[in-house]
């Protein structure tokens, strides 16, 4: 693995205030995403890591902004000002703001992504505004609003621009459908502390669960059904984007595996933890996903 140093030097990154910038995203990636920053750094090529870094880092600022005390004023003020930053830096192609700056850069670098930023901004409203899911065709709707535009500022850097356009939004939807259902079930006693209930309402009605059960912690039949049912459908979509590797350039492919890989242990982690994830959320054993980061790199050096 390169030196951090080294890595933005790949990157043609040069300037000190950039590689700051760029630093300050590092840090706080690893810090909520450890799994996930250890595969970036150790699978893919130093040239795209600090890209990588920088997307998924505006993302998750951009999503903490819209998750905080959803509803409110002062809220909704704050992403109205963070979309017409961002909008105007896109214009521009600069920004005083030291989130943006290396997205700006990386945007330089890889023209792609734009679209996709733009598209991400888009659908932002609807997670911002989310007052839970009457319905499955509800849940569809936001994936296809915010979810899967939000994943696209990471898949369109990791895919070949000469990929399938069909089959590659086909994987890209299968995999975050997956892995957004996923999220919703592992982070339901998170997410229920804040008051948000984010299981579709029909899925607790066909299992004769209500809200009052799910927020009491109430390990029954009914509710350990439902969790099964929902990990089940999300495991499903995951194991159906298994074929999105073959859609990346080879160096990009060991990443993309694992990346699946590490969620499917997670489904599968919630999955043995049942009811308990009414407590905390499952996360897959370090030896598990030390073994999937090692077995990939393996294969990547082969």
């Amino acid at each position: 693995m390169h030196t951090w140093d080294r890595t933005l030097t790949a990157a043609g990154i040069g300037d000190p205030r950039l590689r700051a910038d760029y630093t300050r995203q590092r840090d706080r990636v690893s810090a909520y995403r450890r799994h996930a920053y250890v595969a970036v750094r150790l699978l893919l090529p130093p040239a795209l890591v600090p890209h990588v870094i920088a997307a998924t880092a505006f993302m998750h600022h951009t999503d903490t902004l819209l998750d905080a005390s959803p509803g409110g004023t002062r809220t909704e003020d704050s992403c109205i000002v963070w979309e017409k930053r961002v909008r105007e830096g896109l214009a521009t192609g600069n920004s005083g703001d030291p989130v943006l700056r290396p997205l700006l850069h990386t945007v330089s670098v890889h023209p792609r992504l734009r679209g996709h930023v733009e598209d991400f901004l888009a659908g932002a409203p609807v997670d911002r505004d989310f007052t839970g899911f009457s319905d499955e065709a509800d849940y569809q709707r936001y994936v296809d609003a915010y979810s899967l535009p939000a994943f696209m500022l990471i898949a369109c850097l990791l895919l070949s621009p000469d990929a399938d356009a069909d089959l590659s939004h086909g994987l890209c939807r299968a995999y975050i459908d997956g892995s957004q259902r996923l999220d919703f079930v592992n982070d339901l006693a998170e997410d229920l502390r804040d008051g948000r209930l984010t299981l579709p309402d029909d899925a607790l009605a066909h299992h004769g669960v209500s809200r009052a059960d799910l927020e009491q912690g109430r390990e029954s039949p009914e509710v350990r059904a439902l969790i099964e049912a929902l990990l089940a459908q999300a495991r499903r979509d995951l194991l159906t984007s298994r074929r999105l590797p073959d859609l990346a350039p080879p160096a990009h492919r060991a990443f993309t595996r694992a990346v699946i890989a590490l969620e499917v242990l997670t489904a599968d982690a919630a999955a043995a933890k049942g009811t308990g994830v009414l407590r905390d959320a499952a996360r897959p054993s370090v030896p598990a996903a030390v073994g999937v980061l090692v077995r990939e790199y393996r294969r990547r050096g082969r």
